[in-house]
């Protein structure tokens, strides 16, 4: 209720049962700061508010949780209007702004309220954060990365994090990571150099390792506001260059893979994704994660769009529509409900199939994948003379400049793709 104290009007409660271990008055008496009855009351509800926040922070402080004591102090500080700086810092502040700190204490009985003062003066140490901890601190900082990713996409985000992570923990130990050195790095490092040398690994994986450690230390300093300076720059390995996974030839297609029996082996949704690549140049992902609302088989241009329903796109440009031709038609209408078989399991279509592959003589060279029959499709775009523009819309590629206009109408598209198709 609000009452009036002198010249000005105060709100006065008293102190709930909850807050009673933080607030030594069972009353309070809060001003308002105004004499206006009115006035008072528009402030009465924020100025509870603010209260409240602040025996909200104490009460969170009032732990042996390290990590949640110094989020409680910097919430506290910042109820009472400043930015927690450790005390070292607070040391150095003009004396107007320690002063200000200083008198921002409440006093009890001639006694300074101890968690307040903890919290503005910098008495909170910061949390000591292991590098295992971190792991577990980072799946909930990081949970916008997570935003529209299907189950089977986000084991594959979180697993490459959690092997660097307990690499670096087998090298350097589960230290506090304001505790990492650079020579912490350095041996992480050379662990990886001896494997590159002695176990034939690619310097790509150890630069795999490295970037996802980084990604997680860098990501739990920045969000915790923990203001460390950590040594994981200048620690790369030079890689060369990349790999290019070879296209099959269209003969090679034509005689090998699609020769009748070829494929008898596979089962039914591996063999309808292998064949439904060859003319439309998807993604094996892609095509895994299609549902019956993505298959468009009726109409006079029978296609399929891809879209991010159950999974997230590799990126905006993969958002596209892509007419059915030959082979592809008539094998995603064997399956016109898509491959639940693996929606979920993108990573052991490729294994069935290029396992399959290998194994009946179908790839062309041993450095050939599943992956080379989308090469396929571009190569005959690029020989048919067909438009950068249209062949990158159709491959979910960026264009390396700014795209006008709706692009190709889905019979143009389905005329050009149907001059090239096997």
């Amino acid at each position: 209720m609000l009452r009036r104290r002198g010249k000005g009007v105060y709100l006065y409660k008293r102190v709930p049962k909850r807050y009673e271990s933080v607030e030594a008055r069972r009353h309070i008496w809060l001003s308002l700061r105004t004499d206006s009855m009115s006035e008072a009351e528009s402030k009465a509800g924020p100025a509870w508010q603010q209260l409240v926040a602040g025996w909200e922070a104490k009460l969170s402080g009032d732990t042996s949780d390290a990590e949640k004591r110094f989020e409680s102090a910097r919430e506290l500080a910042a109820v009472r209007g400043f930015r927690y700086q450790p005390v070292d810092t607070v040391a150095k502040m003009k004396i107007d702004e320690l002063l200000d700190r200083v008198e921002a204490v409440p006093v009890r009985n001639g006694r300074p309220d101890m968690i307040e003062a903890a919290a503005l003066l910098g008495g909170v140490e910061k949390p000591k954060i292991t590098v295992s901890r971190a792991l577990d601190l980072y799946w909930e900082l990081a949970r916008e990365k997570t935003f529209g990713k299907s189950a089977d996409q986000l084991r594959k985000w979180k697993n490459p994090r959690i092997k660097a992570v307990r690499a670096f923990i087998e090298v350097v130990g589960d230290k506090d990571i304001a505790a990492i050195t650079g020579d912490d790095m350095l041996d992480f490092r050379a662990w990886w150099l001896d494997r590159i040398e002695n176990e034939g690994l690619k310097p790509s994986s150890a630069n795999k390792d490295l970037i996802h450690l980084g990604d997680v230390l860098k990501t739990v300093n920045k969000m915790k506001r923990l203001n460390l300076v950590l040594p994981l720059s200048d620690l790369s390995f030079k890689e060369g260059e990349q790999e290019q996974r070879p296209p099959f030839s269209d003969d090679w297609i034509r005689s090998k893979i699609m020769a009748s029996e070829a494929l008898a082996g596979l089962n039914k949704d591996a063999r309808c994704i292998l064949l439904a690549m060859i003319n439309t140049g998807a993604r094996p992902s892609e095509l895994a994660a299609l549902t019956r609302q993505q298959i468009h088989l009726e109409g006079n241009v029978p296609h399929i769009s891809i879209e991010p329903v159950v999974r997230q796109l590799k990126s905006v440009n993969a958002k596209r529509i892509i007419p059915l031709c030959g082979i592809s038609l008539k094998a995603i209408r064997i399956s016109p409900d898509g491959f639940s078989r693996y929606r979920d399991s993108s990573a052991s279509l490729s294994a069935t199939v290029n396992k399959y592959m290998r194994n009946h003589g179908l790839m062309e060279t041993p450095q050939h994948t599943l992956y080379g029959l989308r090469h396929s499709f571009e190569d005959r775009m690029l020989a048919a003379g067909i438009d950068e523009r249209i062949r990158r819309d159709l491959m979910g590629h960026a264009l390396e400049r700014e795209r006008y206009g709706k692009g190709a109408s889905l019979v143009h598209l389905r005329n050009l793709i149907q001059a090239t198709a096997l």
